[in-house]
């Protein structure tokens, strides 16, 4: 399994006053979208996200995102290297996607092809 990126997530009360700030400091412009009732903006290496409480903590309790060439391979090696699925793998606004719980307890969030 090969990680090609790592995406920091970070809670933000007000996307739009943060957006500014995070296209300024990567050069990168934002990708908007709203996934279970969370409003995101994609922008360079950070996933930014703002919401309710109830629908942000699905969101919030993930540390990062990794994206994977083939989504199924990465999943299958980290399950026998003692992973968890914490979310099986499934379709979402940005591809395919699946959280698993490392052995150690971090949690991370699986995209890939």
């Amino acid at each position: 399994m090969t990680i090609e990126s790592v995406v920091v997530r970070q809670r933000v009360a007000d996307l739009d006053a943060a957006v500014p700030f995070y296209e300024k400091l990567t050069g990168s412009s934002a990708s908007r979208f709203s996934f279970a009732g969370v409003d995101l903006a994609g922008v360079g290496p950070f996933l930014l996200f703002s919401g309710p409480d109830e629908a942000v903590a699905r969101v919030a309790g993930v540390t990062a995102t990794l994206a994977v060439a083939d989504l199924d391979a990465a999943v299958g090696e980290a399950v026998a290297a003692g992973a968890e699925v914490v979310a099986p793998k499934s379709p979402t606004p940005q591809g395919r996607r699946a959280v698993l719980r490392h052995p150690q307890g971090g949690v991370f969030e699986y995209v890939g092809g």
